[in-house]
């Protein structure tokens, strides 16, 4: 019973309930040892797997981190008590005091935690810590702090989108239809195209984008021949200009009877570095943009129906399965091959996004379920009268949320393992 009421209580508390010191029980000098030498093994062979997927897991780190600063900071503005700072969850690695805060890392790497005083009423306040306890202080100062983690989010995904922006360029179609990729004694393989070249027009058509080419492909049938021009770009080619005339095989894969196949992989999309001005006005329509793709794709990840679609059918749509820090560093790493620090940080960007507003959401122990019992306390409550919401009763619907995010959390990790991207 006491390992339930303490899970309770710290899940309702947002972190460790216990005070610096207070714990008897301190692990073994040795688990803490070799879990820290196992955490920076995995580092180490992630690098040397993917240094991009590193790049990854140290940005993911960092935002973590910055998101409680935002707690801890604002926290600070509003009077309130706080006395634990870490990184990581479980044992103690490390840890240090100063000023009255104990800060420090735990052994494992699934998040962080702010410790801040009178969370609600099964975080006891102690006798002359009331003035500075955060159930104490007004409205707006709790629902700024508890809302400062995800505002975080936000700001961490606006800077690095206006650093690419304006440094590397914004990843857009730039009308020009470049061939990546080329399949073995494909028609395009035996008209000579080759990796770098660029596809001017198909049968007459200029193309503007890469859809529009396999648009055209797809409306041809097997067996019939198209005109293709092209620019060799590729490596040694001087960028001369050639007409050939290619008869389309049968599709390889797509069942749709008939459809034609011309084996290339080809991609539209280059970056256009932007002003700062320019920049800003593309950052805020694109993140709004990922707002509204987020709260949409939210709502088909946590839905039942869809995860045994995902689990039980190997042709669902992967776009709708839900992924854990092993498909994302594996995606990381391809993009980083493919786009370098860029792609990277974009990911990164967008994982901010969702991380943001996926924390919101009004359930505990969410911080948008923190947000909501303060928002029913302030309609509750009265000029003579402060509210103070009873959440022991709120702890059965929070542990319906946990096991569906342990849920989420094993079908993606069976999926990044068994299917991966």
């Amino acid at each position: 019973m006491s390992v339930y009421r303490s899970l309770r209580d710290e899940m309702m508390a947002g972190g460790a309930v216990d005070e610096p010191g207070a714990d008897p029980k301190e692990p073994r000098q040795s688990v803490p040892i070799l879990s820290g030498i196992a955490i920076v093994a995995l580092l180490i062979w992630l690098g040397m797997s993917n240094i991009w997927s590193l790049v990854l897991v140290a940005g993911l780190l960092i935002s973590v981190f910055l998101h409680e600063v935002g707690h801890f900071v604002t926290a600070g503005w509003a009077g309130m008590k706080r006395t634990q700072f870490f990184m990581g969850f479980g044992p103690k690695l490390w840890s240090m005091h100063r000023k009255g805060v104990e800060y420090g890392v735990r052994v494992l790497p699934l998040g962080a935690f702010v410790r801040i005083v009178g969370m609600n009423n099964l975080d006891p306040v102690e006798a002359g810590d009331e003035e500075v306890a955060y159930s104490s202080k007004p409205y707006r100062w709790r629902l700024l702090v508890i809302t400062a983690g995800s505002l975080m989010h936000l700001i961490i995904a606006i800077v690095i989108l206006l650093f690419v922006y304006t440094t590397g360029g914004r990843y857009q179609d730039t009308g020009v239809v470049q061939v990546y990729a080329i399949t073995e004694d494909s028609p395009a393989a035996g008209a000579g195209i080759g990796l770098g070249d660029e596809i001017v027009s198909v049968n007459g058509t200029q193309l503007a984008s890469a859809d529009e080419l396999r648009t055209l492909v797809r409306s041809s049938q097997a067996g019939d021949e198209i005109t293709v021009v092209f620019a060799e770009k590729g490596p040694g080619d001087d960028g001369s200009v050639k007409t050939v005339n290619v008869v389309l095989d049968p599709h390889p894969t797509d069942e749709t009877p008939g459809i034609g196949y011309l084996g290339v992989g080809t991609d539209s999309y280059g970056r256009d570095q932007l002003g700062l001005v320019s920049a800003s006005s593309h950052v805020a329509s694109d993140l709004w943009n990922g707002m509204g793709s987020t709260i949409s794709g939210i709502g088909t990840i946590v839905n039942p129906a869809n995860q045994w679609t995902q689990l039980t059918d190997e042709n669902a749509d992967p776009m709708k399965r839900p992924t854990t820090v092993v498909g994302i560093t594996k995606v990381a790493g391809d993009i980083g091959n493919r786009d370098g620090l860029y792609g990277v940080l974009e990911v990164l960007a967008s994982i901010n996004v969702f991380v943001g507003l996926f924390n919101l959401l009004p359930l505990l122990p969410f911080d948008g379920g923190h947000a909501a019992i303060a928002t029913y306390e302030r309609i509750r409550s009265r000029k003579n009268r402060v509210y103070q919401a009873d959440v022991e009763k709120m702890w059965p619907v929070t542990v319906v949320v946990l096991t569906v995010l342990l849920f989420l959390t094993f079908t993606g990790l069976y999926l990044d393992i068994t299917r991966p991207f």
